[in-house]
């Protein structure tokens, strides 16, 4: 199992809108237990990771047992079901790591299984599953993908100081990490408030990982996003989605289609700012299950406040910036995190510490 869940890492940020799956088919052989079948869920969702490992398997799947990080679909899309598959393969056993909450699946795909004579065993590696799938998870249960919040900040707990644009505040080994993270998740946000300090491009810089950029989410509620942005510059490869409010100027949304970026109204809120939750009702509508949230402070504050922030990774670094800082979380650092949030790794990179963060299960909003 630990081998399907690293199998099934590897699709990250590359399969949406179906779930990073990881499959191992293995079979008794003369000396002991031999691999005979690896699989992942293929970019763009198909093939799935079970048919790849049966496919290379072939006559040897037959009385093998398969390993695979998510229950096996039931249900004819694309494709006939995995589950159908394996039946037909003679696959003796199942060992699986969480049963899928998509309702046209949940619990079917084992039923199926067991119906057939294969033998299955469940919540093998249930929790770390749980964690790699947490995008299909939650879009399926709650409507919206799995948030993402990577901030860095100074000694002085600051992202930035205002007026002064983009400032380096971590190291080297800390931004390749962060480009990475871009290249696991499907969509990167940041709040038009960034997008005009900063003009970031909020592609994946890393050499021979540019394919890998996520889709370019602009959270604008008045479509100020400048149309020299450079964000603009390349939105037909990589594309870029404006969430503006109801009721923006129309010839500014006109324009940034134009511009070739996908312009998508949201309601607002009490605030009269973008409705959070409807924003990310309608990227998970559009299959994306992860979104990375890099910018900014304001942005990072009112998705914490909503309770929509499921995943931080907190960039502490040793640098003092001074004068009128941009301060997230009100200056508190982790004490602001501590009340909703388990560490699940603390590591050193450079002169950076790197935390990373996950919400309780009490406390999701």
């Amino acid at each position: 199992m630990a081998a399907a869940l690293a199998l099934g890492r590897q699709g990250q940020g590359r399969t949406a809108p179906n779930p990073p799956v990881g499959a191992v088919l293995v079979r008794e052989g003369p000396d002991g237990p031999v691999v005979v079948g690896l699989g992942r869920t293929g970019d763009g969702g198909r093939p799935h990771a079970e048919r790849i490992a049966l496919h290379e398997a072939r006559g040897d799947a037959r009385g093998a047992t398969l390993y695979v990080t998510l229950e096996p679909c039931s249900h004819f899309g694309r494709t006939p079901p995995c589950a159908d598959a394996m039946v037909a393969a003679g696959v003796a056993r199942a060992v699986v790591a969480t049963l899928d909450p998509n309702p046209v699946v949940a619990g079917r795909g084992t039923r199926k299984l067991e119906a057939a004579g294969i033998f299955v065993t469940l919540d093998i590696g249930r929790a770390e599953a749980e964690r790699d799938l947490a995008g299909h998870i939650r879009r399926m249960t709650e409507g919206r993908p799995h948030v993402r919040l990577k901030l860095a900040v100074s000694a002085d707990g600051a992202i930035g100081r205002r007026g002064e644009g983009q400032i380096a505040v971590s190291g080297p080994a800390s931004r390749i990490r962060a480009h990475i993270l871009r290249a696991e998740s499907d969509a990167i946000a940041v709040g038009v408030g960034t997008l005009l300090a900063d003009d970031p491009a909020l592609t994946c810089r890393l050499p021979g990982m540019a394919a890998l950029s996520p889709t370019r989410v602009v959270l604008d509620t008045a479509a100020r996003t400048p149309l020299s942005s450079r964000l603009l510059d390349d939105c037909l490869e990589v594309p870029v989605l404006v969430l503006v409010g109801e009721g923006a100027d129309p010839d500014r949304c006109a324009a940034l289609v134009e511009a070739g970026a996908e312009v998508i109204p949201v309601a607002l809120g009490p605030d009269r700012r973008i409705d959070l939750r409807e924003a990310l009702a309608q990227l998970s509508g559009r299959g994306i299950t992860t979104v990375l949230v890099e910018g900014g402070a304001e942005l990072a504050d009112s998705l914490l406040a909503a309770g929509l922030v499921d995943e931080v990774h907190l960039v502490e670094a040793p640098v003092v910036l001074g004068g009128a800082l941009v301060v997230p979380f009100g200056g508190r650092g982790m004490e602001a995190l501590a009340p909703a949030f388990d560490v699940l790794q603390v590591e050193r990179l450079g002169e950076d510490r790197w935390t990373h963060l996950w919400r309780r299960a009490c406390s999701q909003a």
